[in-house]
C-alpha cells in the first residue's frame, strides 16, 4: 500500500470501486516505491474517452536529475473501453464524481482504486459516524461476555 484516502470515504457514499494502471515516468515509480503519495485532493476525469488523474501529489525524487516529473501533473489511468463508458455514464448524474481510494503495487506495477461516488451531506457523515461507534460498541460488549464466560468455564 502506497496511499490511501481515508478522507473520501468519510465525504462519500462509494457506489462501485475499479482498479486502473497508470502511466508514469520512471521517476514517479521510484518515488512511489519510497511510499510517498498523497490523494488527498485526487479526482478523475474523463476526457474524449480516455480516463484522466488530476491533483494527486506524487513528489520529486530526491536522486533525480533535469528528468524529473512536476508533482501534480495529469497522469492517464488504463481502463477497458467498458470501464471507461460505465464510468461515463454514471458519473454524468448529478451529485456522482469519480474520486481515487487506494494507491498500490500488484505484480511489481502502480495501481489505482478509484471509485464512482456521491457527495455525502453532512447529516449523512454524522449518521455514518454514529453507526460506526454503535457498531463498535456492540462488538466491544459481545466480546467482554465472551471474556467473562471464558473465565467461568
Amino acid at each position: 500500500m502506497i496511499a490511501q484516502n481515508k478522507k473520501a470515504r468519510h465525504d462519500y457514499l462509494i457506489i462501485d470501486t475499479y482498479e486502473a494502471g497508470m502511466v508514469l515516468t520512471g521517476t514517479e515509480v521510484k518515488s512511489l516505491r519510497q511510499g510517498r503519495a498523497s490523494l488527498v485532493d485526487g479526482f478523475v476525469q474523463l476526457d474524449g474517452g480516455e480516463a484522466w488523474l488530476h491533483n494527486v501529489h506524487v513528489p520529486e525524487y530526491t536522486q533525480g536529475t533535469w528528468t524529473n516529473h512536476s508533482a501534480r501533473r495529469k497522469r492517464k489511468l488504463l481502463l477497458n473501453r467498458v470501464e471507461i463508458d460505465k464510468l461515463a455514464s454514471k458519473s454524468q448524474e448529478t451529485g456522482h464524481t469519480i474520486v481515487p481510494l487506494a494507491m498500490y503495487f500488484k505484480d511489481g506495477r502502480a495501481k489505482i482504486e478509484i471509485a464512482l461516488a456521491k457527495g455525502k451531506k453532512e447529516y449523512d457523515k454524522r449518521q455514518t459516524l454514529r453507526e460506526k461507534q454503535d457498531l463498535r460498541e456492540t462488538n466491544r460488549a459481545i466480546s467482554a461476555v465472551k471474556r467473562r464466560e471464558r473465565g467461568r468455564v
